[in-house]
């Protein structure tokens, strides 16, 4: 897990030119954007949700790296190691979910200023609500094959 601001973001080598120029674009409209054969972004809006609700998940073939465009959440996270799967590996969506508490684990604010890279040993509880309160969140997710 790596986090940094944004004005920092072209420093780290594990995000492609292609991300880069793609965020430089400042043109971000809700889907799905192939940038090659190992890059693509997904843009969503949803409602953050509360911490009671959130569950750890991880990737085995992508790294995300997450940006909030519009509103805030809080992003939990801890190593894979030791957590207890709740859903098994999926090869198709690339994700399996743990359900161990997210509460007494890290987190970072994610607001708009800032972004965190996650590689595949990251467990993360992303989409949790501030201070308790849901909020519309509109946020980039780039996922880069490993």
């Amino acid at each position: 897990m790596k986090q940094d601001k944004l004005e920092n973001l072209k420093l780290y080598k594990e995000i492609p030119s292609e991300a880069i120029k793609f965020i430089a674009s400042g043109v971000f409209p809700c889907g799905r954007y192939v940038l090659s054969d190992k890059v693509y972004v997904n843009i969503e809006e949803y409602d953050s949700k509360y911490i009671k609700d959130a569950r750890f998940e991880s990737h085995k073939n992508y790294i995300d790296v997450q940006i909030v465009l519009e509103g805030a959440e809080e992003l939990y996270y801890t190593d894979i190691k030791g957590l207890t799967v709740e859903v098994p590996y999926s090869e198709d969506r690339d994700i399996m979910f743990y359900k161990d508490d997210v509460s007494s684990s890290d987190n970072i604010l994610l607001d708009g200023s800032n972004f965190i890279i996650l590689s595949p040993e990251d467990a993360h509880a992303p989409q949790v609500c501030v201070n308790n309160q849901p909020q519309k969140v509109k946020k980039m997710v780039i996922k880069i094959k490993v």
